[in-house]
């Protein structure tokens, strides 16, 4: 009697393609929202020309003209915001029983999820099928997370996060809100503050990060049975690959900033730049680090650093 050994994959090519998926949503919805917003004669904050407003307010051009930049735009309270949360988060997870907050993140992850899947495709196909998809996929995941749906949910919810900030804020904002946190990264790495706080998630099956197997069979499992064998420290012993959501909402966030700044294809240089960075991403993990743990944000910001110069 023979047995089939399962199938494994390489964790590597997958995370690629999903973080090229990702950017192709960029792609295809940016060009769509504008010509909805005026179909529906919907008025909302657009790019402020100055490259970088670190602050809400009146800021003076070099051509002397004065312009007002909302708090949306603005670096100071992005980063504020941002941080704000992970603080919060972090003190939470911390203080907090999980018991008592498994349902919470569930559900608001679910509300994210579902808000993602209407972004995604509001554009495309009538409201009321929109919606009707959106309230399906945050249901579905909150009662059934399997691995693929949760990834396929996670990236509707990051590009959708991208590709509507990035109409409010600059390349140069996008730019230096990835550059603050790749160091956030690197320091959340290096004192294993990122991987203490994926542990903890993984164990309310809410972690917002690509949860990649390396058996073809593992996609359809179960993460409210499997979620505590997401996070493993061991390379030997993992199971699964993980690529945060940041890992990608950021590069999203900067492809769709450059695209309604620029035009359809400097946003596809900056896509593909994001995609080398990461690629960087995953050779530094297999020669140097022997499949150990690294922060991803600094390769990609580095990467696309030099695209953003370049276009």
């Amino acid at each position: 009697m023979s047995t089939k050994r399962p199938v494994k994959l390489n964790t590597a090519y997958l995370g690629l393609i999903l973080f090229v998926v990702a950017q192709m949503l960029i792609l295809l919805v940016a060009p769509r929202i504008d010509p909805f917003l005026d179909e529906n004669d919907i008025e909302i904050p657009t790019q402020p020309p100055a490259p970088i407003a670190w602050w809400p307010g009146e800021v003076t051009l070099p051509s002397g003209e004065v312009i007002d930049v909302p708090a949306n735009s603005a670096l100071g309270p992005i980063l504020i915001y941002i941080f704000a949360a992970v603080l919060v988060l972090g003190i939470t997870l911390y203080k907090i029983p999980l018991a008592a907050l498994k349902v919470l993140l569930r559900i608001l992850f679910a509300l994210l999820f579902s808000w993602g899947a209407f972004i995604a495709t509001v554009f495309y196909l009538p409201f009321p099928v929109a919606v009707a998809i959106a309230v399906a996929f945050g249901t579905f995941w909150f009662l059934i997370p399997l691995v693929w749906l949760h990834n396929l949910v996670l990236i509707l919810a990051v590009s959708s996060v991208g590709v509507v900030f990035g109409r409010f804020i600059t390349p140069w904002t996008a730019m230096a809100i990835i550059l603050a946190l790749a160091v956030y990264d690197f320091l959340a790495v290096r004192f294993k503050l990122m991987l203490w706080m994926a542990d903890r998630l993984s164990e309310v099956n809410a972690l917002p990060a690509l949860i990649i197997p390396k058996k073809y069979s593992e996609w359809n499992s179960n993460l409210k049975k499997h979620g505590e064998k997401v996070v493993e420290l061991n390379p030997a012993a993992r199971e699964y690959s993980i690529l945060g959501g940041g890992d990608i909402a950021f590069p999203c966030l900067l492809t769709a900033s450059v695209y309604f700044a620029q035009g359809f294809r400097p946003a596809a240089i900056m896509a593909v730049l994001g995609l080398l960075g990461l690629v960087s991403v995953y050779v530094i993990q297999t020669i140097f680090l022997k499949g150990k743990p690294m922060p991803a944000l600094p390769p990609i910001a580095a990467f696309t650093l030099v695209g953003l110069l370049i276009i």
